[in-house]
């Protein structure tokens, strides 16, 4: 109950995703409008953080799982079913904001439930849960193109997948109760006062309203300005991946085939480490999995951008394709880790939907400074514009997660 939600969810998601753009051009779309239709997912997923903080803190995270799920399962059925250019657009949209309610939920549940002593693992595995999805669902997809030979197909495995998600929450044992009953059963416990920092000894408190999600913003305005931010950059560096090493491969002559496998390579060596970064952020700090992290891929797009005009391209395209994949394995579940570390651990729902804003909009503004700076002046300047991005966001993190996350 609390992965299997998310493995489907991520699994149906990540055989839709590759397809968008394909449904597009059939309704008339050009490249860039297919491009644009495609970003619906990540708008709709910023505009939903938000709103998805304030559902989690007044009806709980099983109920806004469930509505998340069925809406996502309405966004499906107008993937099928839309007749035109405008309603396939609005239902990416809603998907995206989808994932974003159920995403912020998962989180949320696994901030308030999972003890310190193992939250980077027990996190980082909930990021693994993810990833499978990302990774193994255009396989999937592919597959059952190369049966039905209809990209509907795909869509209708998501559906599947999106059913189940809601009946494994609504009919499943309820890890929320599960929670609370094991809390009940602790007579006293250890609890550091929210105000004071002291730590005083009795019951556990119940919850105090919640706070507001704009309310929540300001009083966390320094951290979100600070540590937020290179939170920011991290989710940018990762995003950038996606999106410049296929282009890179483009630029560089590398045909279809190649460029799929450098980047199939990339992605299995990212999905093989997620569970080494919570090891790491658990035994040693959050620090050493955010800074080497960074660092890697930082440097490795730095780079990556001086071998464009190699006699040994497509070595080198391979070899940073593997560091980048490395890095962003070992950041895996960092930024939900930090989330989780920083949030009122009583209600922290909405500080999560101010935090997973800020990441997902560092993901969605990585794609456009791309395509500008290569349009201006090139790609080699755009990765490399990325890579010194990512050593500044190292840097961001060497100076603000000691301050406001001490290992200790």
């Amino acid at each position: 109950m609390i992965y299997g939600p998310t493995v489907l969810f991520s699994l149906g998601e990540g055989a839709v995703i590759p397809l968008i753009p394909v449904i597009a051009s059939k309704l008339g779309a050009g490249v860039a409008v297919a491009a644009l239709v495609s970003s619906a997912l990540v708008v709709g997923q910023l505009c939903g953080n938000l709103p998805a903080g304030w559902a989690v803190a007044r009806i709980g995270e099983r109920i806004t799982m469930a509505i998340g799920g069925t809406a996502a399962i309405l966004a499906g059925v107008g993937l099928i079913a839309a007749p035109n250019l405008v309603t396939l657009t609005i239902a990416v949209f809603v998907l995206g904001f989808c994932a974003a309610v159920f995403g912020l939920a998962r989180h949320s549940f696994m901030t308030t439930r999972i003890p310190l002593a193992f939250r980077a693992r027990a996190l980082s595995l909930l990021g693994g849960s993810f990833r499978l999805g990302v990774f193994v669902g255009p396989f999937i997809a592919a597959g059952l193109l190369g049966v039905f030979g209809d990209e509907h197909s795909a869509i209708w495995f998501a559906l599947v997948c999106l059913v189940g998600v809601v009946l494994l929450v609504l009919l499943g044992p309820d890890p929320e109760k599960d929670a609370a009953a094991a809390l009940a059963r602790t007579a006293s416990e250890t609890v550091p006062d929210e105000d004071t920092g002291e730590v005083i000894t009795g019951p556990v408190r119940t919850a105090s309203p919640p706070t507001g999600v704009f309310r929540t913003m300001w009083r966390n305005r320094s951290v979100l300005a600070r540590l937020g931010a290179a939170a920011a950059v991290l989710s940018s560096v990762r995003s950038a991946r996606q999106v410049a090493l296929p282009l890179w491969g483009v630029s560089i002559g590398l045909d279809a085939q190649t460029i799929a496998l450098v980047v199939g390579i990339s992605g299995a060596l990212d999905f093989a480490l997620f569970y080494a970064s919570g090891q790491v952020m658990d035994r040693f700090g959050r620090l050493w999995a955010a800074l080497p992290a960074m660092l890697l891929m930082g440097a490795g797009f730095l780079a990556l951008s001086f071998t464009h005009g190699s006699s040994q391209a497509a070595m080198w395209f391979a070899l940073f394709a593997a560091v980048l994949g490395v890095g962003n394995g070992l950041s895996s579940g960092i930024l939900m880790t930090l989330g989780a570390d920083l949030a009122p651990q009583r209600d922290p729902a909405a500080f999560l939907g101010s935090w997973r804003t800020l990441t997902d909009g560092g993901a969605a503004a990585a794609p456009l400074l791309i395509s500008a700076l290569t349009a201006v002046f090139s790609l080699s300047v755009a990765t490399g514009a990325i890579g010194v991005i990512g050593l500044l966001g190292a840097l961001g993190f060497l100076r603000w997660i000691p301050r406001y996350v001490p290992h200790s």
